[in-house]
């Protein structure tokens, strides 16, 4: 039997007795563990104190302080592109041909082999690529393997695309290097693809070129490839310098996934890259970039002026930009892992050699009240006015993320509160 209803003019409408339609299940079912939904919850208790700012160490966006802005000619080149006339209409599904140009001959000054234009696919941002790569890479019964901790981002679309993700380990004692052993273990024969992030994001972890031809080695032997997160690329402050997962594709093929986020400080302009970066042509036999390709003409594409303006944006950036940039995360993680020295409770196991962030162990048994590292991180918030990242949304429970790439100044400020934190909460010795 229907039911009536009267609309907003007046006119009493049939109302059906049920619904044809519903919620897509596994939506509802994806785990609700990203950064900026766990941020959220984190901060939902702060009250506005007229006497203090709020620190934020949660987020891996540093560009609200000024000495971490973007350079002038990154401004100009997208300026440039606008008041052209020439990027108004839509692009090609893949991008740009000027602008993969240009990321080709970017990323070719670091590897063994030249890119081509037909190797880059441009996304909306690195988070478009893991989502293009996982919808391209599902199949019934197939499985990913992923870094824990990591970036849970790719557990949500493995999952939303019917995939299985097991969890590899990092080793905190070992520089976060990755368990190999554990890799092997976890693979079969429905195996697809095995994820690293280098430069690190939680850890501040920088691979040596020994550690990552060993990762190529298992993938080879797996009969696997290698997605390699290099959205950090080339923000290292320590003796380890970057070294590109690509230099090793003709071992095992590798799928690069980067952007112009980090390096040039322009989050916001979501411009990321796919890269193949397999000089034997696996990906062409196996067909991966085909599904690629299909995915992206069905997809959005990043805005077209933006495109535009990489090719002026990649060939005017003096060097100094980012040498300037590197100077300060290096001077942010001096203070951070000093500051983090003398706070009970925390315990940073090694320090950060490249990305934005540490990684420190919350022992929970020095403390009085805290049930967990969420408690910590809303109650932090909540009586300190610091932002800090709890490690469930890295998958690593009781551990705090860090975010160090801030204004050096802020970062003193907010450390010291979360020393005086600790402090407060500390169990009283017997």
């Amino acid at each position: 039997m229907e039911d009536s209803a009267t609309n907003g003019h007046g006119v009493v409408t049939a109302v059906p007795a049920s619904w044809n339609f519903e919620p897509n299940e596994t939506l509802l079912g994806l785990p609700a563990l990203s950064v900026r939904g766990v941020l959220t919850r984190v901060m939902a208790g702060m009250l506005p104190d007229g006497g203090r700012a709020v620190v934020r160490l949660g987020s891996g966006d540093p560009t609200a302080f000024p000495c971490f802005r973007t350079v002038p000619e990154a401004v100009d080149a997208v300026a440039s592109a606008v008041q052209s006339g020439q990027y108004n209409s839509y692009s090609t599904s893949v991008g740009l041909e000027l602008a993969r140009r240009s990321i080709a001959q970017y990323l070719s000054c670091d590897l063994p082999y030249k890119l081509s234009p037909d190797d880059v696919y441009l996304t909306s941002g690195c988070t478009q690529a893991i989502e293009i790569l996982c919808s391209a890479l599902a199949r019934p019964g197939a499985n990913i393997l992923l870094p824990r901790p990591g970036f849970m981002f790719y557990e949500a679309r493995a999952i939303f695309n019917g995939m299985e993700a097991r969890y590899f380990n990092l080793l905190p004692g070992n520089g976060w290097e990755v368990d190999i052993d554990g890799v092997q273990a976890l693979a079969d024969k429905n195996t697809v693809a095995m994820v690293i992030v280098n430069p690190g994001n939680p850890c501040g972890n920088v691979y040596s070129y020994e550690h990552l031809a060993k990762v190529a080695e298992t993938a080879r032997k797996l009969g696997i490839f290698v997605i390699a997160d290099e959205v950090y690329a080339h923000l290292t402050f320590g003796e380890r310098k970057f070294v590109p997962m690509g230099v090793f594709g003709a071992v095992a093929p590798v799928l690069t996934l980067g952007s112009i986020s980090k390096r040039w400080m322009v989050p916001g302009w979501r411009l990321g890259w796919i890269v193949t970066n397999d000089p034997n042509g696996v990906f062409q036999r196996t067909k991966v970039v085909h599904s690629i390709k299909s995915y992206l003409d069905i997809s959005s594409d990043p805005a077209t002026f933006v495109q535009g303006a990489i090719p002026k944006l990649v060939e005017n950036t003096k060097e100094e930009f980012f040498e300037k940039t590197i100077e300060i995360l290096k001077r942010c993680v001096d203070i951070c892992c000093e500051k983090l020295k003398g706070i009970n409770a925390i315990t940073c196991p090694s320090k950060p050699e490249g990305s934005m962030f540490v990684m420190v162990k919350l022992d929970l048994s020095c403390l009085e009240g805290i049930k967990d590292d969420m408690d910590f991180c809303c109650r932090l918030a909540k009586e300190e006015l610091v932002v800090v990242l709890p490690g469930c949304a890295v998958g690593y429970k009781d551990w705090l993320r860090i975010t160090f790439a801030i204004d050096p100044s802020s970062l003193e400020e907010g450390l010291d509160r979360l020393k005086s934190f600790c402090l407060r909460y500390r169990k009283p010795t017997k």
